[in-house]
């Protein structure tokens, strides 16, 4: 059991890094023109949504650890 966590832990941390990285290269290809048209602002949702999706994989992460911690403990 405490392999799979350990495997589940990875996994998570390896999304979070991965939704990180695109967030930010989302971030570095705004441009000025971007920000400034009028309407929707397509790379700031694509920020927004890879934001949320790095707290989802760091809280999956938290959570996982924590149930890995409270395993050991208790074996």
């Amino acid at each position: 059991m405490q392999v799979l966590l350990i495997i589940l832990i990875a996994l998570a941390v390896i999304c979070t890094v991965v939704a990180l990285i695109r967030g930010i290269v989302i971030f570095l290809r705004t441009s000025k023109a971007d920000l400034l048209s009028p309407g929707r602002n397509i790379s700031g949702e694509r920020q927004n949504k890879m934001m949320q999706a790095r707290i989802l994989f760091q809280a999956l992460a938290i959570i996982l650890v924590v149930f890995l911690l409270l395993l050991s403990r208790s074996g």
